[in-house]
């Protein structure tokens, strides 16, 4: 027994050295990104592999794996700490506009408590209930779209068989080890980044990672091409792709977030790029936050000369609550939720309110090729023969050979057994019967099958890839004659072949012979002397809407750019269908590799298509573009797009994706037609003019009667508005403008990108603010001196500001509708029936107010009927006075909205 205890405590002793050996290694080995790793580990010979990795084809032990698990952790996507629900909505809650609110609720707080008159809450409390309806609004709609990790890691939760003590037993995958040996086979999903040492008839669906359109072959052959795509290692399987056909034994080379799957998680997990939408918000609010530090202390040193200073603050907070829109929350969310909810009638998800303004900003749309702009499925485009003529007896041997070959049907296979099923052929499998067939297999690359007919006559058919074919063939047949395969012939039909793959097709060569043994086991070395036939050639096809929603987006000032992994040649001829990049060659990852950003900034300038990118590539360009201060839209479906998703103002993905690309989206569009782009663009763009035509008018109409009060101010022996009349004024203002969601747009305005832009609202409201700022002296004028409403009168100081009340309210009412266009008012540019309504009852209340004696409610007299008069004559001089400057405006600065 003490032996025993001796011989086990000296192999925990040599365990835990082992384990400490292995993490000070740990802690010093370079930390290369998974592509370098995985290009290193797939060059070297299989010794040297086995050695780098410290592992054997017998595989680990469990005590070994144990420690493995320890040392470098469970071989999952590590879940970024998840913010606490107090702190997320705090994040939602603290923003620049919002902060304004706050500060200004806060110093009116401080103002009510140090008076000592009857204090009124009713203005904190809005101003506090709009920033708190804002911020959960906000809120709500950050945690709908913040799933992506988990959605990521709930992935991969499958189990695998791996080699463990020499036999193979199934394991949960986040057990699973650098260094095992696991065991796949067709349906498996492969569990970590892997190196293939023994593989049968592997084949491996990577689209959603790498956007290949085709599944894609693996070999056990070590990578001799270190230039290549990672993607395109022959040797190598990535965590999150799935086995299609075929067998294999291999190594695991990386786990969890060291994997090339990882990489991206980890891009996701990262705080996201602020939205073009949350970037104007930030610069309008820094506007008024600006507007409002300035007129605060300037209000309250002028009126403290006049009044005590508890009264000369609270009269300077209600000119900041008089200058900022409060209701922009309110106009911004129900004009956004109006989007949305014409977007759904289209059914199109839109995620987060904010994307519905930004998809009308979007100038440049980049899209994946694979499922979004194509069908992802494989359709057979040609059946020709040597001279590239369609042939349909081609079509009917490529069937036989599909049709009658007994293993996994490939998606090449489904492809022309559907065609000739469209042609109505499909009968002639009923005068065949199968003898015998020889497997494909990846050093052939081809497959054969022995058929005889009903006249007991035999043949053999065999398809497969081009160079691989023509090794085997002796013959051809040339305008339906066999005649030798000379060199000549050879160079016509390979000249044929290149012709039709150099424009995006896969070509497979088909080849028949009649000379087949009665009693025989076919094998390879039947494959010979055989007669080719001609070529099949397969496409991803574009989707049926794809290439007028491109030429759409066009109209409107919205670029396509295709960013794919898919290949050169099927990128040129998809795109070449969709009139994308005409005539530009395609750039390639390993050319978008060897590139600065300067560089490659250059290059996005003119070119259009960029082929076997990786997902870090796409996301580098989207995010270069972005730095050159577009607004980036990004459509795609697969895995490998969820960085560019993630990064780009607009990720928009189709009801086909995966499950990451639709979490990470901020847009999914539930049905194929791309149409809807255009649609959506054409609403972002309206919601977009609605909330801008709403900041213009109330921060221009509001900073007008800010000058206007500090004029006042200054010559005139009394306040013209009591805080309590400027902030129902404001109101009133406010309401009357809440049809302002669902206004019309003008047609000129939505032909291009609109973007957020505060140095056009702060000249707007320069100029048109202090223009208002004329009219209210004039009525100030009107009113001190025409009518008397002065000292000299008893309720004189009343009258006026009653007087100066309702011009204000009517006048801002009234410029709506010369604003909201850059076109004559009502004759060439009628509002919405909801905005008239809006107004018209706005008013009809700011004179009844005036004009009657419910205005004693907040301190105002009755006004005589002889004020309308020149309440009608200098607000029609004023409106005409905006449509003079209006069209000074444009010749100017070439736009009004």
């Amino acid at each position: 027994m003490r032996k025993l205890k001796d011989v086990k405590e000296k192999a925990n002793q040599e365990r835990l050295l082992r384990r400490k050996n292995r993490a000070e290694r740990r802690q010093t080995e370079l930390q290369e990104s998974a592509e370098v790793k995985l290009q290193t580990l797939s060059e070297l010979e299989e010794s040297t592999l086995f050695k780098t990795l410290g592992t054997t084809l017998e595989g680990w032990t469990e005590e070994e794996a144990e420690d493995l698990l320890w040392e470098n952790g469970p071989n999952e996507i590590t879940r970024g700490r998840k913010k606490h629900f107090i702190v997320r909505f705090i994040n939602a809650l603290i923003n620049p506009f919002n902060i304004v609110l706050i500060v200004i609720a806060f110093v009116q707080l401080i103002t009510e408590l140090l008076s000592s008159d009857d204090r009124d809450f009713l203005t904190i409390s809005i101003i506090l209930i709009l920033v708190l309806v804002s911020s959960i609004i906000s809120f709500i709609q950050s945690e709908r779209s913040n799933n992506a990790v988990e959605k990521l890691s709930d992935m991969v939760t499958n189990n695998a068989d791996v080699l463990r003590d020499g036999k193979y037993v199934s394991l949960p995958m986040d057990e699973l080890v650098v260094g095992d040996i696991v065991k796949l086979s067709a349906g498996d999903m492969i569990p970590a980044d892997v190196r293939f040492l023994e593989v049968k008839d592997m084949f491996i669906a990577q689209s959603a990672l790498t956007g290949e359109s085709h599944p894609v072959e693996k070999t056990a052959l070590r990578n001799d091409q270190p230039n290549r795509a990672l993607t395109d290692y022959p040797n190598i399987g990535f965590m999150g792709s799935n086995v299609i056909s075929g067998s294999a034994t291999a190594v695991i080379l990386l786990t969890g977030d060291d994997t090339f799957f990882g990489s991206m998680v980890q891009v996701l997990a990262g705080e996201r790029g602020q939205k073009s939408f949350e970037r104007g918000v930030r610069s309008v609010s820094k506007l008024l936050m600006m507007l409002t530090l300035f007129l605060i202390p300037l209000v309250f040193i002028i009126t403290s000369l006049k009044m005590n200073w508890n009264a000369a603050l609270l009269f300077s907070v209600s000119i900041a609550v008089g200058l900022t829109p409060e209701m922009l929350p309110v106009i911004m969310t129900s004009t956004l939720a109006k989007g949305a909810v014409s977007m759904a009638r289209h059914k199109v998800i839109v995620k987060s309110l904010g994307t519905i303004q930004t998809f009308g900003e979007m100038d440049i749309l980049c899209t994946d090729k694979t499922g979004t702009l194509t069908e992802d499925r494989i359709i057979l485009e040609k059946y020709i023969n040597v001279h590239g003529d369609d042939d349909e007896r081609v079509l009917r041997h490529a069937y036989l050979n599909s049709y009658f070959q007994t293993g996994l049907k490939s998606l090449i296979d489904v492809a022309v057994i559907n065609r000739m099923n469209q042609k109505g052929l499909s009968d002639i499998k009923k005068r065949y019967t199968k003898v015998d067939e020889i497997p494909f297999d990846f050093v052939r690359r081809r497959m054969s099958v022995v058929l005889v007919d009903d006249t007991n006559k035999r043949q053999l058919i065999t398809k497969g890839a081009v160079e691989e074919m023509l090794a085997i063939c002796k013959y051809a047949e040339i305008e339906g004659v066999v005649v030798p395969l000379t060199k000549e012939i050879e160079k016509y039909a390979m000249a044929t072949y290149l012709k039709y793959n150099d424009d995006g097709l896969r070509i497979m060569a088909v080849a028949q012979k009649n000379a087949v043994p009665d009693e025989h086991s076919f094998g390879v070395s039947d494959e010979s002397e055989m007669v080719l036939i001609g070529f099949i050639g397969f496409l991803d096809p574009p989707k049926e809407s794809a290439k007028g929603a491109i030429g759409k987006l066009k109209e409107h000032g919205v670029r396509t750019i295709v960013l794919t992994g898919d290949s050169e040649g099927v990128t040129a001829k998809v795109c070449s269908t969709l009139e994308i990049g005409v005539d530009q060659p395609v750039i390639s990852g390993s050319d978008v590799a060897n590139m600065t950003d300067e560089e490659l900034v250059s290059l996005l300038k003119t070119h259009d298509l960029y082929a076997k990118l990786t997902p870090a590539q796409k996301e580098r360009i989207v995010s270069l573009l972005q730095n050159e201060g577009h607004t980036v839209g990004y459509m795609g479906d697969g895995i490998n797009d969820a960085p560019a998703l993630h990064r780009a103002d607009v990720g928009i993905s189709v009801d086909s994706g995966v499950d990451i690309a639709k979490e990470t989206a901020d847009i999914i569009l539930l049905e194929k037609d791309l149409m809807v782009l255009e649609e959506g663009v054409i609403e972002g763009r309206k919601t977009f003019g609605n909330i801008t035509k709403y900041i213009k008018m109330a921060a221009s109409g509001n900073f007008g009667n800010m000058i206007a009060v500090l004029f006042a101010a200054i010559f005139l022996p009394f306040l013209p508005m009591l805080p309590i009349h400027l902030l129902v004024q404001n109101l009133l203002n406010d309401i009357s403008q809440l049809g302002m969601p669902f206004d019309n747009v003008g047609e000129t305005y939505l032909q291009k990108p609109r973007k957020w832009d505060a140095k056009s609202i702060r000249t707007f409201t320069f100029i048109m603010g202090p223009l208002s700022s004329v009219f209210d002296i004039m009525i100030f004028g009107v009113l001190f001196f025409i009518l008397g409403y002065n000292t000299v009168l008893p309720n004189g100081e009343v009258l006026f500001q009653t007087g100066w009340f309702v011009f204000g309210t009517i006048s801002q009412i009234l410029v709506i509708y010369a604003i909201r266009t850059s076109k004559i008012p009502i004759i060439q540019s009628r509002p919405s029936l909801v905005l008239t309504l809006t107004t018209i009852v706005v008013s009809v209340i700011a004179l009844i107010i005036a004009f009657t004696g419910l205005g004693s409610v907040i301190g105002l007299a009755v006004l005589e009927p002889i004020y309308l008069l020149y309440l009608l004559g200098v607000s029609v001089l004023y409106i005409l006075s905006v449509e003079f400057v209006k069209r000074l405006y444009i010749k100017r600065f070439g736009d009004w909205m």
